[in-house]
């Protein structure tokens, strides 16, 4: 079988041949797209239906979250976020003031937000305020988790991201071809 798009998100199914057959697929949920939406006149907001569907199969239950550490957004996520902030902390010595540190900024400011019969949560003021949040919510996709951006706040960072990827693609074109080029002449 292969990569299928579902509603939940995609699937990518890794597969590896062994002799004559395939073996060990494995199957990985991943936040993708982004989705705009308004916040309720109670301050509550729909995590979009697809990134729901992810966080429910990753057996998490509610929205783990906290301030980005550098970017005016929220991160977002279930087991997935947590493992991953788990192993990043995990490298460092117990109580060395790095691993400290990082502790505090991960979880000394984070929250499990309550995830409600209709998929709407409510986000604190500490949390909008990091992220300059008022009547609406851009959720952007970023495989293992997601983060919430203020709409306006989004476009600009998308528009300097593409910028930089379009320049880094340009390099790395620019790489490949020295490379082909000082292959042929050998």
């Amino acid at each position: 079988m292969w990569p299928a798009r579902r509603a939940a998100g995609i699937e990518q199914m890794s597969l590896s041949r062994s002799g004559s057959g395939l073996r060990g697929v494995r199957v990985v949920d991943r936040f993708v797209s982004n989705v705009t939406l308004r916040l309720d006149s109670k301050g509550r907001v729909s995590i979009p239906a697809s990134f729901r569907s992810v966080l429910g199969r990753d057996g998490f239950a509610g929205l783990y979250c906290y301030p980005a550490l550098d970017r005016p957004a929220i991160d977002a996520g279930g087991n997935a976020l947590m493992a991953e902030i788990e192993a990043l902390i995990g490298q460092y010595t117990p109580f060395s003031d790095a691993r400290e540190q990082l502790s505090l900024s991960l979880y000394g400011t984070s929250e499990t937000l309550k995830i409600d019969g209709e998929g709407r949560v409510s986000m604190s003021a500490t949390l909008k305020h990091h992220a300059g949040i008022a009547d609406a919510v851009t959720f952007v996709g970023l495989g293992h988790k997601f983060q919430i951006w203020e709409p306006g706040r989004f476009h600009n960072e998308l528009a300097e991201a593409t910028q930089k990827v379009r320049a880094l693609k340009a390099e790395l074109g620019s790489r490949v071809a020295a490379r082909d080029a000082s292959g042929a002449r050998e």
